[in-house]
């Protein structure tokens, strides 16, 4: 019988590692930067709404900055992810969503920080996400010292101690999108006083993707509740059918990087009709 491969499991191991790693750093260094930023404690920072960038009354695009992911390996030679952040935000994107994961999708806090830099110059104008396997309260205010203006808390990892990660995240003033695959992660998230909640049609365990979940899943989070569609959003005729099911917004990576006209994707999801 062929064992397969438990990504999540292999994930969160070297997410353990890296931040053992970020700990020893900060214990022999207190000039870190996140040394001196928790030294002043938590501190409400002027993050842009990623709250308020979802409430439009059409469709709203959260377009990912993806190099690549441990079940396709390498999507894109991405050189500079400030140009194609101002890329997505010019075609329409209401958000920018950037994974900063580097063993397993290639991403680095580099890319988040230099979009961030951007954001500060006005070059960038809409909220960050920082797309990354959150496990422990410091990454999130590492996620602040790095410019994000909202992370993301996957309750397959963090279970009950999601409310810990949202309250964290509040002390910072970084919004939470907060990731389910069931009916039971959803009634958890609830609990944890989620205010943006993501279904995400991709098993986190195989990376198979099932566009059917989101579906399953939407009629059972409360309408005061933004809504996020993501994985598998390959066109925007699936994206059409999600906000039509009722889907505020969708998180689209891989198709858009991989496209040879991302600003025709965007168009296309401007003129989504509820119904």
């Amino acid at each position: 019988m062929t064992h397969k491969i438990d990504f999540l499991e292999k994930i969160v191991a070297q997410k353990k590692r890296d931040v053992e790693v970020l700990r020893h750093a900060l214990a022999n260094n207190q000039a870190h930067p996140l040394n001196k930023l928790l030294q002043k404690g938590p501190q409400k920072k002027s993050a842009l709404s990623f709250v308020r960038a979802l409430e439009d009354s059409r469709l709203s695009v959260i377009a990912e900055i993806k190099r690549c992911s441990p079940s396709k390996g390498v999507l894109a030679a991405i050189a500079d992810p400030v140009e194609l952040a101002s890329c997505y935000e010019q075609s329409g994107a209401a958000a920018i969503s950037i994974l900063t994961d580097h063993s397993f999708f290639g991403g680095s806090l580099e890319d988040l920080s230099s979009i961030a830099r951007a954001k500060e110059k006005q070059r960038i104008t809409v909220p960050l996400l920082r797309k990354d396997f959150i496990i422990d309260p410091l990454q999130v205010a590492e996620s602040a010292l790095t410019g994000a203006d909202a992370i993301l808390a996957i309750i397959a990892i963090l279970g009950e101690s999601t409310s810990t990660i949202i309250e964290e995240a509040a002390q910072w003033g970084l919004d939470v999108l907060v990731e389910v695959h069931d009916a039971a992660e959803l009634q958890v998230a609830l609990d944890a006083g989620a205010t943006i909640i993501g279904v995400n049609n991709r098993n986190l365990k195989t990376f198979e993707i099932d566009l059917q979940r989101a579906f399953e899943l939407v009629e059972k989070i409360p309408n005061t509740i933004l809504k996020v569609a993501e994985s598998g959003i390959a066109n925007p005729q699936i994206a059409e059918r999600y906000y039509k099911a009722g889907f505020d917004a969708v998180l689209v990576g891989e198709a858009l990087v991989l496209s040879h006209n991302p600003q025709d994707f965007f168009q296309k999801i401007s003129s989504c009709k509820r119904s």
